[in-house]
């Protein structure tokens, strides 16, 4: 199966501290991999050049066979990756989905501005995109909550907002990072069982950061482990977790 993400001996630095030294490894296509590793470790980092937030030090990450750094951010997003952030980014004064809608106009050719301009066109392109964001909001078991507005959602439900505006473009590679993050144990487990259902329902392949090790390594094909900047360990769930180096670095010592 072909790679959909080569991460190739990336390195990126702030001043003097090494952030990422040196990190390699792949995305296979239709694959779930799990990137975990202490606070600092460079994980979120890593999702930042993809998504050419940060420009790498040296290095290279390449996306459906095209290096990133000759993308522009929103291309990036065009070439089919979507994101999820550890602090949520959502609109808070905009409805559930309106924010949906958010992450189908960029993506699509058909923006806000030629959205509201009343042709023939962009009315069937602006129903289209809401058929979407509608499907998408149902598909996550939101959709009776499509007129409310974001700020007064809990936070769990806030984050399924989020990964509904991620999805709504049908994007060949999703960025998780911490979708289990600051939620009740309940609301983790619905988590798993939705992104186990991107995963076999929409096929759609992901990268995600987590600290939650029961969510990851139950979700996860291969897991990636950083520490310090550095990869210490690649493997499936159960190699990772026997690891000594990892148990020393991350899990915890017996």
């Amino acid at each position: 199966m072909a790679p959909i993400l080569e991460v190739r001996d990336l390195a990126v630095r702030f001043g003097g501290v090494v952030a990422l030294d040196r990190v390699s490894f792949k995305v296979d296509e239709g694959q779930v991999v799990g990137l975990i590793g202490p606070n600092g470790a460079g994980k979120t980092t890593l999702f930042n050049i993809i998504t050419r937030v940060y420009r790498p030090a040296a290095g290279t990450v390449v996306v459906d066979g095209k290096p990133v750094e000759k993308m522009a951010p929103h291309e990036v997003v065009r070439n089919g990756v979507a994101r999820t952030f550890q602090n949520l980014a959502l609109f808070r004064s905009m409805t559930v989905l309106d924010n949906v809608l958010v992450g189908d106009h960029i993506r699509t050719r058909s923006g806000w501005l030629e959205a509201s301009v009343p042709l023939p066109w962009a009315l069937s392109a602006e129903a289209a995109s809401r058929k979407r964001a509608l499907e998408t909001l149902e598909f996550v078991g939101l959709s009776n909550l499509a007129s409310h507005p974001v700020a007064v959602l809990p936070f769990g439900t806030q984050k399924r907002v989020e990964l509904a505006r991620a999805l709504v473009s049908r994007p060949r590679l999703l960025l998780l990072d911490e979708p289990a993050g600051g939620i009740s144990h309940e609301e983790v487990d619905g988590i798993a069982r939705l992104l186990r259902r991107v995963h076999t329902e929409l096929g759609m392949t992901m990268l995600l950061v987590e600290h939650h090790m029961g969510f990851v390594m139950g979700i996860s094909d291969r897991v990636v482990v950083l520490d310090f900047g550095k990869k210490i360990a690649e493997g499936s769930p159960s190699e990772v977790q026997r690891n000594p180096v990892v148990i020393e670095a991350y899990l915890g010592a017996a």
